[in-house]
């Protein structure tokens, strides 16, 4: 029941989520040249033999890093959606077997023969869920690492408060816990830190970096978006998320639209045409976290300041025992 091991090795207890047409090798190398682990989503390539080559080029790039420097970056993830609708999860994730990819990401389903392969390389499996129910399943299947998808995540979210949500989760599971929902600082990875989480789990604060696949309009939406302005519906994609709403406003999407139920086809978003207007491509999610995002510096820039703002935070808890203590 031991937590990840990698985590003592980082220098942020963070995890740069994977996000859907928005993270890329350049992201996933500089966060872990900068000390948290970097993922990405395997559908982000358009081809098992295209997600091959993102691998290659990753793995090659923090090797040279560590020649160089002498220094140990970070490990690096993939997210693989588990979900019959996806038809390249097989293929995917033999490729992530060759591959040795140290962490792997599951959503929309916990298989225990998933788990079990990448455990065969030596390989973690965390698991994302929005329910307590989910993350009995998973649990049940073996995974290594749960992550809590709080209310106002960027993507696909839940609905729980995360202080509830954590407290209910550690009352059975005892390997990691990751908290994602609303985490832009690194005062807020250190509020994860205080309700139990082992370590944070960002996403929308990583699409303001320069790395990031995100086209310029997109970035500015985020830095002028408040929390208000955050619509959660299932109508885009089939699963319940977060997206901007001036996003939504603009490809004409009315209130009554947000009402209906689409069917969930992972499939079709691989073949659907580039240049078509399709959920996610211009209909841009973020989550609450917006609200503290004003700029779109280097990932190693912002790694740097969250550092600062972490142990900021950790100083003044520390303090508030001189008047509680």
């Amino acid at each position: 029941m031991s937590k990840a091991p990698f985590i003592k090795e980082l220098t942020l207890p963070a995890v740069a989520a994977p996000m859907f047409l928005i993270s890329g090798p350049q992201l996933v190398i500089e966060c872990c040249k900068n000390g948290i682990v970097g993922t990405f989503p395997a559908l982000n390539q358009r081809t098992s033999e295209g997600f091959e080559e993102w691998l290659i080029e990753i793995k090659e790039a923090l090797s040279d890093y560590e020649k160089e420097t002498g220094k140990k970056a970070a490990p690096f993830g993939v997210n693989l959606i588990v979900h019959h609708s996806n038809p390249r999860l097989k293929a995917d994730l033999a490729l992530c077997v060759k591959h040795q990819v140290p962490l792997i990401i599951t959503s929309l389903g916990a298989v225990s023969e998933l788990v079990d392969t990448v455990h065969s390389y030596g390989g973690l499996v965390f698991h994302d869920v929005i329910k307590k129910r989910h993350a009995e399943k998973a649990s049940e299947a073996g995974v290594d690492g749960l992550i809590l998808v709080a209310a106002g995540a960027g993507g696909h979210a839940g609905t729980l408060n995360p202080m509830p949500f954590i407290t209910e989760i550690k009352q059975f599971f005892k390997k990691t816990i990751l908290l994602s929902g609303c985490i832009s600082t690194g005062r807020d990875v250190a509020s994860a830190m205080q309700m139990g989480a082992d370590l944070a789990y960002m996403g929308t604060r990583f699409i303001n970096t320069e790395e990031s696949k995100a086209p310029k309009e997109y970035r500015e939406m985020i830095i002028n978006c408040g929390a208000s302005d955050i619509v959660y519906t299932a109508a885009i994609s089939g699963v319940a998320a977060n997206f901007l709403g001036p996003s939504l406003q603009a490809m004409g999407i009315t209130e009554e639209m947000l009402t209906r139920k689409t069917k969930v086809d992972f499939g079709e978003e691989l073949t659907v045409d580039e240049n078509e207007a399709k959920a996610w491509a211009t209909i841009w999610s973020a989550g609450q976290g917006v609200a503290a995002i004003h700029d779109a510096p280097s990932v190693k820039d912002l790694i740097s300041n969250l550092k600062q703002e972490f142990k900021t935070a950790i100083q003044q808890q520390n303090q508030l025992l001189e008047t509680y203590g």
